[in-house]
């Protein structure tokens, strides 16, 4: 008790010197096993025992649960074998005991705590309990109380494993004098050694032990608050943007809807002929005279320009004459600028269309003067 006392007085200076990250009620628990033998200390008052003469092996379960990085609790079970018959045990288990201990982590306690369990360790560790069946030489059901230590070793990736090796002092403290209880008789008195492992859960700070709080100084937090509030302006920034890019694909879906609509209008393809000038040929002749050849160069000139053009050429007469000659004479023009253009322009002769109109008639015939009659006239099809 002086040393369960001792030891929270000590954890207010010694746990502020590290600060340890909160942790929940299902935290830093552990279970083990252990095993291990009792003797007496001095000769038995009853005279079964001499000291030290008998050795009583046993073997246990531990429960606990470490509430501060030096303060814990736990409870045991433990049950004794019989190897000597004058104890009269009518099984081989002689005595069965359960504690409920308090622990001190003496290492913890002097030299504080770093974020992680030391390799070796020294925990203090006494209580009291309730053992049925032969105690100490004594065939009754008795209140017993222990104190000693634990020499541990932690392992493992995350020191979740503990060995130790336990000795302790117990005592029986029941007798048919209620003054004698709690005297620590001796002759009622026992020197046990333990070994045993416990294996420690895992903890809600992600590790099996006690976590060491990682403090900031103010220029930190200072620092963490400017990189947030940064980052909240760049998201209000992007979100802005994200805004201003909605309101335009609105827009447009607003304009190709309203395109959408509106009633499609069909532009009506016009087919526009391209008319040439004219070559003048003499009264009753279809002879292509040289200072007419100038226009025919330059109807090849637009032929070889415009390859995909065709053209047609209409040829025509005077009204004087027969009709019937005048046709045929008609004919003959349109063919003989057709051939100057096949012959001497090289112009392929598919793209050329001739045909005679005979005397000029219709539209526009009273506005051409009669020497203008003898001609060829000539339009590209392809416009």
């Amino acid at each position: 008790m002086f040393i369960a006392a001792a030891a929270m007085v000590a954890t207010a200076s010694a746990e502020p010197r590290t600060v340890i990250t909160a942790s929940k009620a299902q935290d830093n628990i552990y279970v083990g096993v252990n095993g291990g033998a009792l003797t007496s200390v001095k000769d038995n008052k009853f005279g079964l025992t001499k000291a030290f003469s008998t050795f009583v092996p046993n073997a246990g379960i531990r429960v606990g649960k470490n509430f501060t990085t030096v303060l814990g609790a736990a409870v045991e079970g433990t049950a004794y074998f019989s190897t000597n018959r004058a104890y009269n045990s009518k099984t081989f288990v002689q005595a069965v005991d359960v504690y409920g201990l308090a622990t001190a982590n003496l290492m913890n306690l002097f030299a504080g705590y770093n974020g992680q369990p030391r390799a070796f360790e020294i925990i203090a560790v006494g209580g009291f309990g309730h053992q049925w069946g032969f105690g100490f030489g004594q065939n009754v059901s008795s209140l017993v109380s222990k104190v000693g230590a634990d020499f541990a070793y932690n392992f493992g990736s995350d020191k979740q494993w503990q060995v130790y090796l336990e000795p302790t002092m117990n005592w029986s403290l029941t007798s048919h004098d209620p003054a004698d209880i709690l005297k620590y008789d001796m002759g009622k008195s026992g020197l046990a050694l333990k070994a045993g492992v416990n294996y420690k859960f895992m903890t809600s700070n992600g590790t099996h032990n006690f976590a060491k709080e990682q403090l900031r100084d103010q220029s930190e937090i200072d620092a963490l608050n400017a990189k947030i509030n940064a980052a909240r302006a760049e998201a209000d920034a992007a979100k802005a943007a994200a805004a201003a890019k909605d309101a335009q694909i609105a827009q447009l879906k607003k304009a190709l809807a309203d395109c959408e609509a509106k009633p499609a209008v069909v532009k009506k393809e016009t087919k526009t002929e391209a008319y040439m000038p004219p070559v003048v040929f003499q009264v009753g002749k279809s002879v292509i005279d040289k200072n007419q050849q100038q226009t025919v160069d330059l109807i090849a000139k637009y032929m070889k320009k415009n390859s995909a053009s065709k053209l047609e050429i209409s040829g025509y007469a005077s009204p004087e004459g027969d009709a019937q000659k005048n046709q045929i004479l008609s004919e003959a023009r349109a063919n003989a600028v057709k051939d100057m253009l096949v012959k001497k322009y090289k112009i392929s002769a598919d793209r050329i269309t001739t045909v005679g109109k005979g005397v000029m008639v219709g539209e526009g015939a009273d506005d051409i003067e009669a020497e203008f009659k003898r001609i060829a006239l000539f339009k590209d099809l392809s416009k």
